[in-house]
C-alpha cells in the first residue's frame, strides 16, 4: 500500500481512483471492488468492524486505495502502513452537498424513490441489506464519518465535511499528507507522489448520473429478479391479470 485516500465519498474519488491507477498505483481499492463482489467483500468488512482488522485480507496486492469504504479507516491504515502517503481529496462544501444529496444521501436518508427502492432491495436480496447495514453506521451512526448527517441541513451537511477535512489534516503528520482539488491539476500530485507529471489534463469524471443509474437499476433488477421467481396464481380476485 503506497497512498491511502482520506477524502470522503463525492470528493472525486472517482477522478482520483483512474488517477492513481494512471500514475502508476494500481490497483487502486474503491467502492467498485465491493460492488463487485458484495458477498465476499462484506465477509471482510463485517469481520473488520467486528473486531479482525486484518487489512491484508482486504487490502493485500492493493497499491492504493481511495472512497468508502477505506476511507474511513484512513487512520489505522496509516498506522498500519507506516510507509504509506495519504491523499485528501476535497471540493467546494456547496458541491459536495449538490452531490450527496443525489447520490450517496438519499440511500439512506430521506423521503425518494432512491431510499425506497434500495429499502424494497434490501427486503429481497441480503446481500444488499447487510450492505445497507454495514454502510450506514460507517456513515451516519456515533462515530460514523458524517455523524448527524441523517437530519442536516445543507449548511450543517457542508460542515460535517469541512470537519472532516480538518480532522484529518490533524491526524496525518503534514509530511505524509497532500491536501488535493483534483482542479488543481497534475503538479502538486505528481511532485507529492515523486512521480512524472502526464501529458493529458487530469481526468474529469463525474458519475452522478451513473451512479442513479447503477443504484436505481440495481434495485430494479433485484426486484424483478424476486417477481419473476415467485409462485404465480392461477386466478385473481382482485383485477390484476394473471400471466
Amino acid at each position: 500500500m503506497k497512498v491511502i485516500g482520506a477524502g470522503l465519498p463525492r470528493t472525486a474519488t472517482s477522478t482520483q481512483l483512474m488517477v492513481l491507477e494512471q500514475l502508476g498505483f494500481a490497483d487502486c481499492y474503491h467502492m467498485r471492488n465491493v460492488f463487485a463482489d458484495l458477498d465476499g467483500e462484506l465477509t471482510k468488512w463485517e469481520r473488520l468492524v467486528a473486531g479482525d482488522a486484518d487489512w491484508d485480507s482486504i487490502l493485500g496486492g492493493f497499491a492504493s486505495c481511495c472512497d468508502f469504504p477505506t476511507s474511513r479507516f484512513y487512520r489505522e491504515l496509516a498506522d498500519y502502513y507506516p510507509d504509506a502517503k495519504v491523499l485528501l481529496s476535497v471540493r467546494s462544501a456547496d458541491g459536495w452537498v449538490r452531490s450527496m444529496r443525489e447520490t450517496i444521501w438519499p440511500i439512506y436518508c430521506g423521503d425518494s424513490l432512491m431510499r425506497h427502492v434500495n429499502e424494497a432491495r434490501a427486503s429481497v436480496n441480503p446481500n444488499w441489506k447487510r450492505f445497507l447495514d454495514l454502510m450506514r453506521p460507517m456513515m451516519f451512526v456515533n462515530g460514523g464519518a458524517m455523524e448527524g448527517g441523517v437530519d442536516a441541513d445543507d449548511v450543517e451537511l457542508g460542515a460535517i465535511m469541512e470537519r472532516w477535512n480538518e480532522t484529518v489534516k490533524a491526524s496525518i503528520p503534514p509530511e505524509r499528507l497532500l491536501v488535493w482539488d483534483p482542479a488543481e491539476g497534475w503538479e502538486p500530485l505528481c511532485a507529492f507522489l515523486e512521480v512524472p507529471i502526464p501529458e493529458d489534463p487530469v481526468p474529469r469524471i463525474n458519475d452522478t448520473a451513473a451512479f442513479k443509474e447503477g443504484i436505481i437499476g440495481g434495485a430494479i433488477n433485484d426486484l424483478n429478479t424476486w417477481w419473476e421467481a415467485r409462485d404465480r396464481p392461477e386466478s385473481s380476485l382482485h383485477g390484476a391479470g394473471v400471466a
